[in-house]
């Protein structure tokens, strides 16, 4: 995986950027002064950022795997220690797809009926491969997400959620939260 310098990150115009940056030069970043990441993030070839007015805050020691995508024009806020695995897709924007509106970006505004909402992932969740987020989700602390799951509602903090739509089939340890302390000590 090619990294960009910081040199280039800082041609980008992000909001911010801290310390230990990882960022895939195959990666896309759209609307780059919306988009805020903090201390040792990794973000994998072929992911997408896309922000809007919201815009996305990614926090510190998180990997954001390959092919995954963060979307919309409400909010996407990313906790500490999480881990957003391979083929993820969040979304704070939705289309109406009843047929009460027309749909798409290149369609008008006044013809559509996107819903937008913030989207808050906790400190140390875990979302599985393929799995789908929408707008208006919390993922509160801890939460672990199964693989291919869609997450439509809030999910409670160290619950276990798999499914579609996910429901919680049992309780996480929180053990982390010790590791969590004794390395931040270090």
């Amino acid at each position: 995986m090619g990294l960009l310098s910081r040199e280039q990150i800082a041609e980008m115009g992000f909001a911010h950027v801290g310390v230990n940056p990882r960022l895939s030069d195959k990666a896309s970043y759209y609307n780059c002064q919306n988009i805020s990441i903090g201390d040792n993030v990794r973000i994998d070839d072929f992911c997408v950022l896309s922000a809007g007015v919201g815009g996305i805050s990614v926090g510190n020691y998180i990997h954001i795997a390959v092919y995954t995508s963060l979307i919309g024009a409400g909010r996407i806020t990313l906790g500490d220690f999480s881990n957003i695995s391979s083929k993820v897709a969040i979304y704070s924007s939705n289309d109406d797809y009843s047929g009460a509106s027309m749909t798409n970006p290149m369609v008008p505004e006044e013809f559509t009926n996107v819903f937008h909402a913030d989207v808050g992932i906790g400190q140390h969740v875990i979302i599985g491969a393929g799995s789908i987020v929408l707008p208006g989700v919390t993922l509160e602390e801890g939460v672990a997400v199964g693989a291919l799951s869609l997450v439509t509602r809030t999910c409670e903090a160290f619950g276990i959620y798999s499914g579609v739509p996910a429901r919680r089939i049992k309780e996480r340890k929180r053990d982390l939260l010790t590791l969590a302390r004794e390395f931040l000590k270090e």
